[in-house]
Parts: C-alpha cells; structure tokens; sequence
C-alpha cells in the first residue's frame, strides 16, 4: 500500500507543487494520475522515488516512512519500483540484451538469473527477436518497450509509468499500454502519469484528477475529466 497523507511541496521560489495532498493506492492497483502541465503529476512520482522531500506531511510505502529514508537505504528502496520515462533513457552502446541485463548486474543478480530472466521479458514485451539490435535501430514504440522490459525485469512490486506514451503514435500508444495492463495482470501495481485522454477513457481503471497540486478527482473506474 502507498499513502500520501496531507503533502505539501513548495519550491525555494514559492512554487506550490503539491498543496494537502491525501490518496491511498492499494496493491496491484492500476492508477492513472492525469492534470495539464504543473498540476502536480511528476512531483508525486519524484516523492514516491524519493527524489524529492515533502515541505511537510508524510510518504509510507507498506511500513516504510520514504521521508525518513538513510542516503544509504534509498538505493535498495529503490529497487522495489521500476521506473518508465518518456525519454526512454536507454544505454545507446549496449543491445536490447544488454540494457536489460545492466539493470540486473546493477541489482547483484547472479549470471544464471540473467540468463534465465533477460529472455522471459523480452517475449514478455514481443522484442525476443531484437535481442541484439542497438538502440538506434529500434523504433520509438521498441525502445520504450525496452524500457519497461528493463523496469519490470527485477520484479519490483511498482511501475511508475511517467508519460510513457508521450513521443508514440497512437498504434505505438496502445501497444505500451497493453503491455503495461499486462504487467498488472500479473501483480504488479501500475502507477501510470498521462496526458492522452484516449488511453484514460479507453482503461477503465482508476483516474486520479489533479489541479494546482491538489487531488480533485477520484474516480474507481474514471475517464479523462478535466
């Protein structure tokens, strides 16, 4: 379970980015968290990953208090969300293979569980037969395909999706979000932050509306309401 309870960010130039802000996501939820630009979306992610410091209020992941978190502690507290962002940020001298075998070594994963794990993602993501193309000879729809090969190949218990679908082209689009509805028909919760109202209508999950950095929607089964 994610709790934000009553957070506020303000930046040092007075910036509100997050004003009270109250939710609960429950395990092997799918949440799309969708609002225009500034409305407060990236921000809760930088919380949830850590990345920033609430101004006040309180971040738990299970029993974890993220605020409270050591320098030390984030790097393996990390490890438990795999993260998607709209740039890919794919490694451009390492193959398919290798970028998803990176964030593995990176995670102490021994050579057997690599072998074993690298090509069950890719056929997880249709890639299997781009296992050794580079990055430049994927189009954007593989890279970011690659991306969440990547992201789920540690099985975190999260996907934070950030925009994922941002550079794609709507055949593109669908196919991200179907693998991403696949992930959480596996168990993996899904926290998705989105501009595009069709992917949101066309879900049916989840739809967490927010507004100058207040939650002002909730809706269990919700569309694109702004």
């Amino acid at each position: 379970m994610i709790v934000f309870d009553k957070v506020t960010k303000i930046y040092s130039d007075g910036t509100v980015a997050l004003d009270g802000t109250s939710l609960i996501i429950e395990p092997k939820e799918f949440v799309s968290i969708v609002g225009h630009s500034g409305a407060g979306k990236t921000t809760l992610v930088k919380m949830l990953l850590s990345e920033e410091k609430p101004t006040s209020g309180k971040i738990f992941f299970e029993s974890i208090d993220v605020n409270k978190l050591k320098k030390g502690e984030i790097h393996h507290y990390r490890r438990r969300i795999g993260t998607v962002f709209q740039d890919f940020k794919l490694l451009s001298n390492k193959t398919v293979y290798e970028n998803i075998s990176f964030a593995m070594e990176m995670a102490g994963r021994y050579d057997e569980e690599i072998s074993a794990d690298v090509p069950h993602v890719l056929d997880l993501v249709n890639l299997s037969n781009k296992a050794y193309n580079f990055p430049h000879e994927l189009s954007g729809g593989e890279k970011q395909r690659v991306a969440i090969a990547r992201a789920i190949v540690n099985q975190p218990d999260i996907i934070v999706a950030d925009e994922p679908t941002g550079n794609l082209d709507p055949i593109n689009t669908h196919e991200i979000i179907q693998i991403l509805k696949k992930v959480n028909d596996l168990g993996t919760t899904v926290i998705l932050t989105t501009h595009n109202k069709g992917v949101i209508d066309s879900l049916g999950k989840r739809v967490i509306t927010m507004e100058k950095g207040k939650v002002v929607r909730d809706d269990k089964s919700g569309r694109y309401s702004m």
